[in-house]
Formats: C-alpha cells, structure tokens, sequence
C-alpha cells in the first residue's frame, strides 16, 4: 500500500501564515527598536528567516536573527546559539520553530533564554499538532491540526513549492 499525502498547507497558504505571523508578531512588539527572531535549527530557521525578511518589510523595527541549535534527539544536551547572551539579554525574543508537537524542543529552547533576563518572550510555530506533553503554547501558530500520534507533519521551506503535509 502506498503512503498517502494529505496537503495541510500549500504554497500560497504557507506565504500567507508567514505575513500574518510577522504582523502579529509586530502587533505585540510595535513598542520596541530591536527584537531578537531566534529559529530552531533547520526548518525553524528558515521559517524565522522568512518572518524576519517580512518584519523589515512592515516595520522599523530592528530584527536580529539567531540560529538555535538544539539536539532534538537528546533535548537536554547544551543549546548552541549564533549570538551571544549578551545580545539578547533585556530584549524581546519571538523563538520559532515549524511544527509544535510534544513540545520538548520548544521547552528546551525556552530553557535556554530564560538563563538571562528578558523584556519579553513568545514563540511562534507554523504548525501546532496539539500532542504537547509540556506546559508550552504558541503565541503565533499558523494553523492547529489535531492528528493521531501515528501521522506525521513534513514541513518543506527549503526550495518552492513551500508545504505542508501530514502522513
């Protein structure tokens, strides 16, 4: 029997969800001058870099990207990020990844930038499968999908068509 495809987000749907996050994202920090995009190694990443590059579109708001590199295999080994504590300390941070499922890797991620002290912290998530097993949320999801704990989430943001499916 072959594996099926369901499409959750297609492209175009995919572009959309980056503009609106971006926008919610500047809502809740019209107030500040730099704000700290932080994405979760691979495709947290490249959804943070895509956020980023439409935050500057929309806003003046200065926004720093940082990579967050976390061992998904072993979350509670050391978090690496591209910047320094120093550059985030007293800010405000949005950490992103692309899909919320147990939300370990979030936790973990959250874990991390609660070791200095921070204006604000929000995360945003492109996919929310609800399956969490940790008191974590997504302030900025673009969709929640209620799936079995059999089915999988792929998230493809590295070359178009940009999508999302489950199978």
């Amino acid at each position: 029997m072959a594996l099926t495809k369901n499409t959750i987000l297609s492209h175009k749907e995919i572009e959309h969800k980056i503009k609106r996050i971006a926008y919610q994202i500047y809502e809740s920090n019209v107030d500040e001058t730099e704000l700290i995009i932080a994405g979760i190694e691979s495709n947290g990443y490249l959804f943070a870099k895509k956020i980023k590059n439409n935050l500057d579109k929309i806003s003046s708001i200065k926004s720093i990207l940082c990579k967050v590199t976390i061992d998904k295999e072993e979350p509670t080994n050391p978090v690496l990020t591209s910047i320094k504590k120093e550059d985030y300390t007293n800010k405000s941070i949005v950490l992103i990844d692309d899909v919320l499922n147990s939300g370990s890797t979030l936790i973990y991620g959250i874990k991390h930038f609660l070791d200095v002290p921070l204006k604000q912290f929000k995360t945003a998530v492109l996919v929310n499968r609800n399956h969490k097993k940790y008191p974590v949320k997504a302030d900025f999801k673009g969709i929640s999908l209620s799936t079995s704990l059999f089915e999988h989430v792929h998230v493809n943001l590295s070359k178009q068509p940009y999508e999302a499916y489950l199978d």
